[in-house]
C-alpha cells in the first residue's frame, strides 16, 4: 500500500507557505533525487533514491557534528589536508579540529555550520552534484516558524526543493510495515497511536491518527538526552571532582548503562582518569538522571491522552511506541506502561519501536518525499 499523501485541512499545506518569488525552474538535464533526512541534535540519518523508484541509494547514520581543522597543524595529519571534517571522521580527529555541533535542543544553533552540514548530505546524495535534490525534513513536534525558517535559509543552494515535517510523524511513517497493512492483526501504526520521540536535544510526542498532525497534536519537551548527559556530568563531577571525563565520554556511559525506575546497584564503570583505569559506581547517578526524563514526559504524555476523542482513546493507549535514542533506556517502556496503569488508564501498552530506531525517521521521510504532490513542494530560491 503507497504511503498517503501528507495532507490535513486543520494545517496549512507546504504549498501556502511557498515564497511568492518566482519559481526557480526544474533542472532538465539531470536527475531528480528524493531524500529523507533525520536532522538530530547529535546524529543525524539520510536515506536517498532516485525519482519514481523505490530503488535506495544512499542509507547512513553519522554523527551531527563539524570538525574545523585547527590551524597549524602538519601537513598529512588530516587525510587529503582537508580543512573541513563531519560525522565520525571530525570525532576521530578531536584533537586537530575544533568541533561545532550545528544543532541544539532540535534547532540550529550555528548557521554557518548548519550550511557546511548541509553540503556534506548533499555531496552524499549526488556525488556528481548535477541532480536536483528533493529533501524531506524531519523537525521536532510544533517547531515555531523561526526554527522553520532557519533550516530553509541554510539549504538555500544546497537543496531545491524542500518540505518540514514532524518527526514523531515520520517515525510513525518509518515504523510502518505497507508489506503488512490489511493483514489480519497486524495494527497499522499510523492509523491510531501515539509516539514519543526522545531524542538528544527534545523529546517529541504526537498523536498520529490517520493524517498529518495539528498543533493540538503534539508537544515538543526540550528535555532528552543532552539534558540527562549534562546531569550525570554533575553528578560524576560532584561524586568524582577532578575526574576530567569529558561530556562525549559521560554520553558514551550514559548509552550504555542508563536505566529508569527503582536504583540499580552496583553499576560499575570502567574509566580512564589521569592515564590510569578507576571503576566507578555510578547506579544511583545514572538512575537520578535517567529518571529525570520521566518526570519531564509523563505530564505531556497524559496530556495527549486526555485530548484523545473517547471513541479513539481506548485504541491509542494500547499503541504507546517509545523511539529515538531514548527508547534505548532501560526499562523505560515498562516505567512508563506502569505509571499509566497505577494512575488509572485503562490497559495501557507501551512497546519500543526496536533497534532501528535511528533511521524510522529519515525511512518516514523518503516514503513522505515519493508521495508528496508537486504543489507539496518549497522551492528554495536563491
Amino acid at each position: 500500500m503507497s504511503t498517503p499523501v501528507i495532507a490535513d485541512k486543520n494545517v496549512s499545506t507546504p504549498a501556502a507557505q511557498t515564497p511568492s518569488s518566482p519559481v526557480r525552474p526544474v533542472k532538465t538535464t539531470s536527475k531528480t533525487m528524493l531524500a529523507g533526512f533525520d536532522l538530530g541534535t547529535n546524529k543525524s540519518c539520510i536515506l536517498a533514491g532516485p525519482a519514481g523508484s523505490n530503488d535506495l541509494a544512499l542509507s547512513k547514520v553519522l554523527p551531527t557534528v563539524v570538525g574545523y581543522v585547527k590551524e597549524g597543524i602538519v601537513d598529512g595529519i588530516i587525510a587529503g589536508n582537508a580543512t573541513i571534517l563531519f560525522g565520525e571522521e571530525a570525532l576521530n580527529n578531536m584533537l586537530h579540529v575544533d568541533l561545532i555541533a550545528p544543532i541544539a535542543e532540535g534547532v540550529i544553533a550555528h548557521p554557518a555550520a548548519t550550511r557546511d552540514f548541509f553540503q556534506r548530505i548533499r555531496s552524499l546524495i549526488d556525488p556528481t552534484g548535477l541532480a536536483e535534490i528533493r529533501i524531506v525534513v524531519g523537525i521536532p513536534a510544533n517547531t515555531s516558524d523561526k526554527a522553520r525558517e532557519d533550516i530553509r535559509q541554510c539549504s538555500l543552494g544546497i537543496f531545491d526543493r524542500i518540505l518540514l515535517v514532524p518527526e514523531p510523524f515520520l517515525s510513525a511513517l518509518g515504523f510502518r510495515d505497507d508489506t503488512r497493512i490489511g493483514q489480519n492483526g497486524y495494527v497499522d501504526p499510523v492509523t491510531n497511536s501515539l509516539f514519543i520521540d526522545i531524542g538528544g536535544g527534545t523529546s517529541d510526542l504526537c498523536r498520529v491518527q490517520g493524517c498529518f498532525p495539528s498543533r493540538e497534536d503534539q508537544i515538543c519537551i526540550p528535555f532528552a538526552g543532552d539534558a540527562i548527559d549534562e546531569i550525570l556530568h554533575n553528578e560524576l563531577n560532584r561524586l568524582y571532582p577532578n575526574n576530567g571525563l569529558s561530556r562525549h565520554k559521560v554520553r558514551e556511559i550514559k548509552e550504555a548503562h542508563a536505566y529508569v525506575g527503582p536504583v540499580r546497584k552496583p553499576i560499575d564503570v570502567r574509566v580512564i582518569m589521569g592515564g590510569k583505569a578507576h571503576m566507578l559506581e555510578l547506579g544511583e547517578a545514572l538512575g537520578r538522571a535517567a529518571n529525570t526524563l520521566i518526570e519531564k514526559i509523563y505530564p505531556a504524555l497524559t496530556t495527549l491522552i486526555a485530548r484523545a476523542s473517547s471513541d479513539s482513546v481506548t485504541t491509542l493507549l494500547q499503541n504507546i511506541i517509545v523511539t529515538g535514542g531514548g527508547s534505548q533506556i532501560k526499562g523505560i517502556d515498562a516505567v512508563l506502561q506502569k505509571r499509566l496503569t497505577d494512575d488509572g488508564f485503562e490497559s495501557p501498552k507501551v512497546k519500543l519501536a526496536g533497534l532501528d530506531y535511528k533511521r524510522y525517521v529519515a525511512i518516514g521521510a523518503l516514503k513522505a518525499a515519493r508521495a508528496a504532490r508537486e504543489n507539496q513542494w518549497q522551492y528554495l530560491l536563491t
